[in-house]
């Protein structure tokens, strides 16, 4: 993937499921229109009100591509609806990121012991 697009969530903490079940609908919806879908992240431990999605795709193009089908999806419309409705997301920001070769799901090297 060439471009990833990051989005940072300001959500109300005390609607964190009904994030989760935005975020829960999107993973359907998101590779059916086009994008690759990294993952959504919750807020776990610290900052209880910020959450993220990564969305990869190919080039811009493609993003706006993704975007032209999003609009016409039913579920799609749905789950923005429902965001709407509830307004458990406060505040949304997208930066359009790449990786840096070399940086991108290395493992993690085993330890080994002291002797």
């Amino acid at each position: 993937m060439t471009i990833t697009c990051f989005i940072r969530y300001e959500i109300d903490p005390f609607q964190r499921e009904a994030f989760k079940e935005y975020a829960e609908n999107w993973g359907k919806i998101i590779p059916r229109c086009g994008g690759h879908l990294v993952g959504y992240f919750l807020p776990h431990e610290g900052t209880n009100n910020v959450a993220w999605g990564l969305i990869a795709f190919e080039s811009l193009a493609a993003y706006e591509a993704y975007r032209a089908r999003l609009k016409t999806d039913d579920a799609g419309r749905e789950n923005f609806a429902l965001a709407q409705a509830k307004r458990f997301i406060l505040r949304e920001e997208r930066s359009f990121v790449e990786v840096v070769d070399g940086t991108f799901a290395v493992p993690a090297q085993p330890q080994h012991a002291s002797p």
